[in-house]
Protein backbone atom coordinates (compact mmCIF):
# COMPACT_ATOMS: atom_id res chain seq x y z
CA UNK A 1 0.00 0.00 0.00
CA UNK A 2 2.91 2.30 -0.60
CA UNK A 3 3.88 4.93 -2.14
CA UNK A 4 1.32 7.65 -1.04
CA UNK A 5 -1.87 7.62 -3.54
CA UNK A 6 -2.41 11.30 -4.96
CA UNK A 7 -6.19 9.92 -5.71
CA UNK A 8 -8.56 7.98 -3.83
CA UNK A 9 -10.76 6.05 -5.94
CA UNK A 10 -14.34 4.69 -5.86
CA UNK A 11 -13.62 0.81 -4.26
CA UNK A 12 -17.16 -0.12 -5.07
CA UNK A 13 -17.28 1.21 -8.77
CA UNK A 14 -14.42 -0.62 -9.71
CA UNK A 15 -15.02 -3.77 -8.47
CA UNK A 16 -17.93 -6.84 -9.41
CA UNK A 17 -19.71 -7.38 -6.87
CA UNK A 18 -21.36 -10.82 -5.94
CA UNK A 19 -25.24 -10.83 -6.31
CA UNK A 20 -27.07 -11.10 -2.70
CA UNK A 21 -27.12 -14.91 -1.94
CA UNK A 22 -24.12 -15.66 -3.42
CA UNK A 23 -20.97 -15.15 -0.96
CA UNK A 24 -17.64 -15.31 -0.43
CA UNK A 25 -15.28 -17.02 2.08
CA UNK A 26 -12.76 -15.90 4.04
CA UNK A 27 -10.10 -16.78 6.72
CA UNK A 28 -10.47 -13.67 8.99
CA UNK A 29 -9.10 -12.74 12.71
CA UNK A 30 -12.24 -10.65 13.92
CA UNK A 31 -12.05 -7.86 16.50
CA UNK A 32 -15.48 -6.90 17.17
CA UNK A 33 -14.46 -7.69 21.05
CA UNK A 34 -11.24 -6.15 21.20
CA UNK A 35 -11.46 -3.14 23.30
CA UNK A 36 -7.52 -1.76 22.38
CA UNK A 37 -8.18 -2.35 18.02
CA UNK A 38 -11.96 -0.39 18.94
CA UNK A 39 -9.86 2.37 20.86
CA UNK A 40 -6.85 3.10 17.96
CA UNK A 41 -10.00 2.48 15.00
CA UNK A 42 -12.05 5.00 17.48
CA UNK A 43 -9.15 7.65 16.63
CA UNK A 44 -8.88 7.23 13.55
CA UNK A 45 -12.40 7.52 12.92
CA UNK A 46 -12.59 10.95 14.69
CA UNK A 47 -9.84 12.19 12.88
CA UNK A 48 -11.16 11.16 9.35
CA UNK A 49 -15.02 12.50 10.51
CA UNK A 50 -16.16 15.02 7.99
CA UNK A 51 -14.38 13.56 4.98
CA UNK A 52 -16.74 12.87 2.58
CA UNK A 53 -16.58 9.86 0.22
CA UNK A 54 -15.05 7.76 3.01
CA UNK A 55 -17.06 4.73 4.00
CA UNK A 56 -15.62 3.95 7.57
CA UNK A 57 -15.79 0.01 8.60
CA UNK A 58 -17.94 -1.38 11.23
CA UNK A 59 -16.50 -1.80 14.82
CA UNK A 60 -18.54 -4.87 14.34
CA UNK A 61 -16.57 -6.18 11.45
CA UNK A 62 -13.10 -4.58 12.11
CA UNK A 63 -10.93 -8.02 10.69
CA UNK A 64 -7.59 -9.10 9.71
CA UNK A 65 -7.71 -10.91 6.32
CA UNK A 66 -6.10 -14.45 6.44
CA UNK A 67 -7.01 -15.96 3.28
CA UNK A 68 -9.57 -15.94 0.87
CA UNK A 69 -10.89 -19.50 0.71
CA UNK A 70 -13.13 -19.05 -2.35
CA UNK A 71 -17.20 -18.83 -3.31
CA UNK A 72 -19.83 -20.73 -1.50
CA UNK A 73 -21.20 -22.15 -4.46
CA UNK A 74 -17.47 -24.07 -5.03
CA UNK A 75 -17.05 -25.20 -1.64
CA UNK A 76 -19.78 -28.12 -0.04
CA UNK A 77 -20.76 -28.09 3.64
CA UNK A 78 -18.44 -31.38 3.93
CA UNK A 79 -15.48 -29.74 3.05
CA UNK A 80 -16.18 -26.47 5.70
CA UNK A 81 -16.89 -29.24 8.06
CA UNK A 82 -13.25 -30.55 7.04
CA UNK A 83 -12.10 -26.89 6.69
CA UNK A 84 -12.66 -26.45 10.40
CA UNK A 85 -11.57 -29.46 11.51
CA UNK A 86 -8.18 -29.10 9.76
CA UNK A 87 -7.67 -25.74 10.59
CA UNK A 88 -8.42 -26.61 14.64
CA UNK A 89 -5.70 -28.82 14.34
CA UNK A 90 -2.68 -27.02 12.45
CA UNK A 91 -3.41 -24.26 14.86
CA UNK A 92 -3.32 -26.27 18.26
CA UNK A 93 0.62 -25.64 17.42
CA UNK A 94 0.82 -21.75 16.76
CA UNK A 95 1.31 -19.82 19.90
CA UNK A 96 -0.99 -16.28 20.84
CA UNK A 97 1.01 -13.85 18.53
CA UNK A 98 1.14 -10.30 19.93
CA UNK A 99 1.42 -7.27 16.78
CA UNK A 100 1.40 -3.83 16.51
CA UNK A 101 -1.16 -1.85 15.08
CA UNK A 102 -0.36 1.90 14.17
CA UNK A 103 1.51 2.53 11.42
CA UNK A 104 -1.41 3.73 8.63
CA UNK A 105 -1.47 2.11 5.26
CA UNK A 106 -3.14 4.26 2.56
CA UNK A 107 -4.58 2.68 -1.09
CA UNK A 108 -6.58 4.29 -3.12
CA UNK A 109 -9.23 1.99 -2.10
CA UNK A 110 -8.95 1.87 1.36
CA UNK A 111 -6.63 3.05 4.33
CA UNK A 112 -5.71 0.69 6.92
CA UNK A 113 -3.38 -0.06 10.22
CA UNK A 114 -0.65 -2.27 9.29
CA UNK A 115 -0.23 -5.06 12.06
CA UNK A 116 3.58 -5.66 12.46
CA UNK A 117 5.58 -7.40 12.65
CA UNK A 118 4.62 -9.74 9.72
CA UNK A 119 6.05 -12.68 10.10
CA UNK A 120 5.05 -13.39 13.31
CA UNK A 121 1.81 -13.94 11.77
CA UNK A 122 3.43 -16.40 9.17
CA UNK A 123 2.72 -19.75 11.10
CA UNK A 124 -1.50 -18.29 10.86
CA UNK A 125 -1.42 -17.92 7.48
CA UNK A 126 0.23 -21.21 6.86
CA UNK A 127 -2.18 -23.32 8.84
CA UNK A 128 -5.03 -21.30 7.03
CA UNK A 129 -3.64 -22.06 3.36
CA UNK A 130 -2.53 -26.22 4.91
CA UNK A 131 -5.94 -26.53 6.16
CA UNK A 132 -7.70 -24.94 3.36
CA UNK A 133 -5.58 -26.99 0.42
CA UNK A 134 -6.00 -30.24 2.57
CA UNK A 135 -9.88 -29.60 2.94
CA UNK A 136 -10.98 -28.29 -0.41
CA UNK A 137 -8.08 -28.54 -2.93
CA UNK A 138 -7.95 -25.32 -3.65
CA UNK A 139 -4.69 -23.22 -2.21
CA UNK A 140 -6.63 -19.92 -1.21
CA UNK A 141 -6.06 -16.41 -2.27
CA UNK A 142 -4.31 -13.58 -0.57
CA UNK A 143 -5.81 -10.52 -0.32
CA UNK A 144 -2.77 -8.43 -0.79
CA UNK A 145 0.60 -9.62 -3.04
CA UNK A 146 3.03 -9.77 -0.97
CA UNK A 147 0.87 -10.54 1.83
CA UNK A 148 0.47 -7.23 4.38
CA UNK A 149 -1.15 -8.32 7.47
CA UNK A 150 -3.57 -4.97 8.22
CA UNK A 151 -6.91 -3.83 9.49
CA UNK A 152 -8.85 -1.92 7.42
CA UNK A 153 -10.57 1.39 9.05
CA UNK A 154 -12.29 2.71 5.92
CA UNK A 155 -13.11 2.25 2.17
CA UNK A 156 -12.88 4.60 -0.04
CA UNK A 157 -16.23 5.37 -1.97
CA UNK A 158 -15.91 8.59 -4.17
CA UNK A 159 -12.69 10.01 -6.61
CA UNK A 160 -10.93 12.35 -5.08
CA UNK A 161 -7.54 13.84 -3.99
CA UNK A 162 -5.83 11.65 -1.21
CA UNK A 163 -3.87 15.08 0.35
CA UNK A 164 -6.78 15.67 2.46
CA UNK A 165 -7.63 12.21 3.60
CA UNK A 166 -3.73 11.62 4.61
CA UNK A 167 -3.18 15.14 6.20
CA UNK A 168 -6.60 14.64 8.65
CA UNK A 169 -5.15 11.21 9.34
CA UNK A 170 -1.52 11.09 9.56
CA UNK A 171 0.85 8.49 9.04
CA UNK A 172 0.83 7.03 12.29
CA UNK A 173 -1.36 6.29 15.28
CA UNK A 174 -0.13 5.87 19.37
CA UNK A 175 0.82 2.40 18.66
CA UNK A 176 -1.51 -0.19 20.22
CA UNK A 177 0.04 -3.82 21.13
CA UNK A 178 -3.05 -6.59 20.26
CA UNK A 179 -2.76 -10.42 20.77
CA UNK A 180 -4.20 -12.69 17.64
CA UNK A 181 -5.38 -16.16 19.57
CA UNK A 182 -7.61 -16.96 17.10
CA UNK A 183 -9.03 -16.95 13.46
CA UNK A 184 -12.58 -16.86 11.94
CA UNK A 185 -14.16 -18.39 9.24
CA UNK A 186 -16.35 -15.71 7.96
CA UNK A 187 -19.12 -15.94 4.76
CA UNK A 188 -19.63 -12.28 2.92
CA UNK A 189 -22.75 -12.23 1.18
CA UNK A 190 -23.35 -10.36 -1.78
CA UNK A 191 -22.20 -6.78 -2.52
CA UNK A 192 -19.49 -6.21 0.05
CA UNK A 193 -20.76 -2.42 1.02
CA UNK A 194 -23.56 -4.16 2.36
CA UNK A 195 -21.87 -5.90 5.56
CA UNK A 196 -24.03 -8.97 5.46
CA UNK A 197 -21.41 -11.22 7.68
CA UNK A 198 -22.04 -14.48 8.84
CA UNK A 199 -19.01 -16.05 11.09
CA UNK A 200 -19.08 -20.37 10.41
CA UNK A 201 -16.50 -21.06 13.07
CA UNK A 202 -14.04 -19.90 15.71
CA UNK A 203 -10.47 -21.78 15.82
CA UNK A 204 -8.32 -20.90 19.01
CA UNK A 205 -4.78 -21.06 18.83
CA UNK A 206 -2.70 -23.81 21.10
CA UNK A 207 -5.68 -25.29 22.02
CA UNK A 208 -5.85 -29.39 21.18
CA UNK A 209 -9.19 -29.64 22.54
CA UNK A 210 -12.19 -28.85 20.66
CA UNK A 211 -12.94 -25.06 21.19
CA UNK A 212 -14.40 -23.84 18.24
CA UNK A 213 -17.86 -22.50 17.75
CA UNK A 214 -19.38 -23.83 14.52
CA UNK A 215 -22.49 -22.40 13.48
CA UNK A 216 -24.67 -23.83 10.29
CA UNK A 217 -24.10 -22.62 7.27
Amino acid sequence: MSPLPRFMADRWGRREMLPPGKGRIYWHVLFRDNPQVRVIVSEAHRRLAGIDGLDLVPYEWLHLTTLVVGLTDEITDGQLTSLVAEARKLLADVQPVTVTLGHVLYHPEAIALEARPAEALAPMLDAARSATRNATGRDGALGTDPWTPHVTIAYSSAEQPAAPVIAALGRHLPDCKVTIDRMSLVVQDGPEYLWAWRPLAEVLFDSPSPQDRTRGR
